[in-house]
């Protein structure tokens, strides 16, 4: 497992940070490195290049001259390819350059673009990103006591306003968190500095032997059972459901002996 030290700001050592050896000891594989170069690079590409044809030139669609019998080539429009200021053949149209790449390469180029970096000793792990202030001029210095010649990748974990702005207008300086760092980065930039939490992060993350974080048991809690309606007599409805018979009067009664 690499040691690294860490520095502070000043460059001086305040410490040592213990990085895993699949991620930062890992086997450099120049494939994998240009295959996820190129993958990021086309997805780059913004494809809105885009010419005129044959029917979107300027140009009237009448006939120039007779089919024969003037001695010159037959035309049947002035915005043929062949002449001057004439649509353009088999030009490029807008599409789409960004393709599919499986995230195991993705991880195991990155894995690769570090451990290049710590082989080469160009990666320097500092305590933390404490800058007193937004001025550029300030990080300056301090990347200069970091040994920074030319280019440098910065990666911080988490929200830092005064090492966004500092480092926004620095030429060859690119700031970047963890869980967006690409291998295209680690090529471009000659020497990567980041953070201890980042660098713990990103030894975590992408350690392929690390064990999934099971996830906590739940107990089921089982369901109240309904409650029993309770129970209703027949007979009651019964009742209910029969009306009583109307009771015959005396008047009725002499109405039918009278028929």
């Amino acid at each position: 497992m690499p040691v690294v030290d860490v520095v502070n700001l000043d460059g001086k050592k305040v410490g040592q940070v213990e990085l895993a050896d699949t991620v930062f000891g890992a086997k450099v594989n120049p494939h994998l490195l240009h295959e996820a170069s190129r993958w990021y690079q086309a997805g780059l590409r913004a494809g809105t290049h885009k010419v005129k044809e044959k029917s979107e030139v300027s140009g009237a669609g009448r006939k120039l001259w007779r089919q024969k019998g003037t001695g010159r080539a037959r035309v049947g429009s002035i915005r043929s390819p062949l002449w001057r200021h004439g649509g353009t053949v088999h030009g490029p149209r807008p599409r789409d350059y960004s393709y599919a790449l499986p995230k195991k390469m993705v991880l195991g180029a990155l894995r690769s673009a570090l451990s290049a970096k710590l082989a080469e000793e160009k990666l320097t792990v500092v305590d933390a990103w404490q800058l007193e202030t937004h001025k550029t001029k300030a990080l300056r210095e301090t990347l200069d006591k970091l040994n920074t010649t030319k280019t440098a990748l910065l990666v911080s974990a988490g929200e830092n306003q005064n090492l966004t702005l500092a480092s926004r207008n620095l030429e060859g300086v690119t700031l970047v968190a963890p869980n967006v760092l690409q291998p295209y980065d680690l090529l471009k930039h000659e020497r990567m500095i980041v953070s201890k939490d980042a660098a713990v992060r990103l030894s975590r993350s992408l350690d392929p032997d690390r064990t999934p974080v099971a996830a906590p048991h739940v107990e089921t809690i089982a369901p109240a059972p309904a409650a029993k309606k309770e129970a209703t007599s027949a007979a009651p409805r019964k009742a209910a459901a029969k009306k009583p018979a109307a009771k015959k009067t005396a008047k009725s009664a002499g109405k039918k002996g009278k028929k």
